[in-house]
């Protein structure tokens, strides 16, 4: 990262509760979550698939209201979404009929964000550029690999120079190869941007590998299991892995996330009976 995260907090989350009407009454996804995400902090919140990590990202996204409990963003309640916060989903979130250098154009060209063209097209130049997508400015999504429309996404998320980055498994769809060199250019667009940034992900080691905090929670609903902050410095290269406190930090939070998952399985198994 380009400098240590200040100890201000940025992102607040006090007593938080997220409740869903269903078709079976109410649904509680998120319960009493309380934690803190400091200015340039890289935050990843890891748990069982369906725990409500989602959830909790979507709030300070914009989109989703707590039930009880409050979120805020700089000390003001999150209303809506915001042109300082830039979302990046799985599923790439590009779109299909706009060509590359487009893609990372649109939210330049929104109302909040509008910019003479030759700052436009500076910007579009220097994103494309890092991502290593200079060369296929002019192709649509359909002839690009999963990496590079997820390269994509990220650069059109840069574009408009958010505050913060909020990242929903932005590699879950790739192969493990394509994966570590997406983490690493993150790291190194990090190191060159400085962000906030709250990661959601399954996988223990890119959650080690890429934050200073990990938050791990529990089975659904969301409670906070253990607040965990990570002892490797920036920058970080591939060989970090192979460290003996990797492993055995890999290894506890490994533990941690089986036995949420344990208590996921015996929790639908009673929801069966």
């Amino acid at each position: 990262m380009s400098a240590p995260a200040c100890e201000t907090p940025r992102i607040v989350f006090y007593r938080v509760s997220v409740e869903f009407d269903t078709a079976h009454g109410p649904l509680r996804v998120v319960e009493d979550v309380s934690f803190s995400v400091r200015d340039r902090e890289f935050v990843a919140i890891i748990g069982p698939s369906g725990c409500g990590k989602t959830t909790m990202m979507n709030i300070v996204a914009g989109f989703v209201q707590p039930t009880g409990g409050s979120v805020t963003l700089d000390g003001r309640p999150v209303g809506g979404p915001g042109p300082e916060r830039g979302v990046i989903f799985q599923e790439y979130g590009v779109f299909p009929w706009l060509t590359v250098e487009q893609n990372i154009a649109f939210g330049l060209n929104l109302a909040a964000n509008r910019l003479p063209a030759a700052e436009k097209a500076q910007i579009v130049q220097r994103y494309m550029g890092l991502m290593g997508l200079g060369d296929f400015a002019k192709a649509y999504p359909k002839h690009l690999s999963g990496g590079m429309r997820q390269r994509l996404a990220i650069a059109r998320a840069y574009a408009v120079k958010p505050q913060f980055l909020l990242m929903d498994e932005p590699f879950g769809a790739l192969d493990a190869q394509t994966r570590s060199n997406m983490q690493d250019l993150l790291l190194e667009v990090l190191a060159a941007e400085g962000k906030t940034v709250m990661l959601i992900t399954h996988s223990v080691e890119e959650a080690i590998y890429l934050s200073s905090k990990i938050i791990v929670v529990t089975a659904r609903p969301s409670r906070i299991r253990e607040v965990i902050d990570v002892p490797f410095a920036y920058p970080r290269d591939e060989g970090l892995h192979e460290r003996a406190e990797f492993g055995e930090l890999r290894s506890h939070i490994r533990d941690l996330v089986m036995k949420e998952y344990a208590a996921q399985q015996r929790q639908t198994a009673r929801n069966l009976e």
